[in-house]
């Protein structure tokens, strides 16, 4: 009787023991899976970081302000993804992937092309067996350099973009093609290592760019959607170049509502579409007798990133900061040089993320971190998303 009574004893203990180490296990593994829950619902912060000037010093990227960093670029050469400085090329991808020692959920993916190298993408996508190569040799970078995916940033199927640029009317149709090529090679690939691997594009912010690609179908194979809604000054009138709505003081169609307004009608998710955000600013010089924006363009030059705007510009005399608040969007004037510049700062970041919020869509996106190495944009991104 005593060593019945023993025995279940024992047992009882045994079970205990074992519910002592199975509940908080359990526990666990929930903290985990809501934590990941709660990752993916946040809006995303997509940064792309220049590597065309040759070495990147991450020490100056805030990882941990950062949802996916898109390397920026890599060029195409006898129809092939090729690394154009492969020397600093490859620095930049180790340095960049060490970063996720600081966030372990950081993405970095590869972008091919950029305005300047997109003249080479008609060709390299015209055949099934050209375009299929392209999509392996994309696929065969990130796997060699650790990384988790590709950015196409083409500009533009179907029309001209840099001087020179290839394009042909089956643009439209192969570069939808090519997303599903891209995504068929990585899903293969993830196979191989159990890792979920990103495809993204960035696209003109403007409803002419959907004439010339089909967003509704290309978007089933897209994780994501970087609106390029910046650089819309140009031309002969003095206006913004990333406002979030219409102005009253010019007439155009260019602005970030409309774009994603127009990407949303093509068939692309809230949830795929990002914003974009300009760290940079455009520099206008105006004509004789104007008196800001909406005035005649006489020239343009170079404009400076947003940490030289805010820290030398705004504070400099004969300049004037103005905000059109039907647009929101701050603009620049000097009246004695007639010079006009354009750019986003904290108080139309704020603006643009808010929208963000309110519609549901997936993040922001911004050209680029070099721009606004201070962070004022970064931040107030972060204190708005997060």
């Amino acid at each position: 009787m005593i060593d019945n009574t023993k025995i279940i004893m024992e047992k009882k203990l045994k079970i205990l023991q074992t519910k002592k180490w199975i509940i908080p296990g359990l526990f666990m593994c929930f903290l985990t899976f809501t934590s990941q829950l709660s990752a993916q619902s946040r809006p995303v912060i997509i940064g792309y970081v220049g590597g065309f000037r040759g070495l990147v010093n991450t020490d100056l990227i805030a990882a941990k302000k950062l949802t996916h960093i898109n390397y920026a670029f890599v060029d195409i050469q006898n129809n092939r993804a090729w690394l154009h400085r492969e020397a600093t090329d490859t620095i930049n991808f180790r340095k960049l992937v060490l970063l996720k020692k600081q966030n372990p959920a950081l993405k970095i993916l590869i972008s091919i092309g950029g305005w300047t190298w997109s003249g080479k993408f008609s060709d390299a996508v015209l055949t099934d067996t050209a375009r299929q190569a392209f999509a392996a040799s994309a696929v065969d970078i990130i796997k060699k350099y650790d990384m988790d995916g590709i950015d196409i940033d083409w500009e533009y199927p179907g029309r001209p973009g840099y001087q020179g640029n290839i394009y042909r009317p089956e643009d439209k149709q192969n570069y939808t093609l090519l997303f599903r090529d891209l995504r068929r090679q990585l899903d293969t690939l993830q196979q191989q290592t159990g890792r979920k691997y990103l495809v993204t594009t960035a696209v003109g912010g403007f409803k002419s760019y959907l004439n010339n690609a089909d967003m509704g179908s290309a978007q089933q194979y897209l994780d994501y959607v970087n609106l390029m809604t910046y650089d819309y000054a140009g031309g002969r009138t003095a206006r913004h170049h990333t406002n979030l709505y219409a102005s009253k003081l010019y007439q155009s169609p260019e602005f970030a509502d409309n774009a994603v307004k127009e990407f949303m009608t093509a068939g692309v998710p809230a949830s795929k579409l990002v914003m974009g955000v300009a760290f940079y600013g455009r520099v206008s010089n105006l004509a004789v007798g104007a008196k800001g924006i909406g005035d005649t363009v006489a020239s343009t030059s170079r404009g400076k990133g947003y940490t030289t705007i805010k820290d030398s510009l705004l504070k400099q005399a004969g300049f004037k900061l103005y905000r059109d608040r039907k647009a929101k969007a701050p603009y620049l004037y000097n009246a004695e040089t007639r010079q006009f510049i354009t750019f986003d700062d904290e108080w139309s970041v704020r603006k643009k993320c808010k929208y963000v919020k309110a519609k549901g869509i997936a993040g922001v996106m911004f050209w680029e971190y070099d721009s606004d190495l201070k962070g004022y944009l970064l931040d107030e991104i972060n204190r708005v998303l997060k």
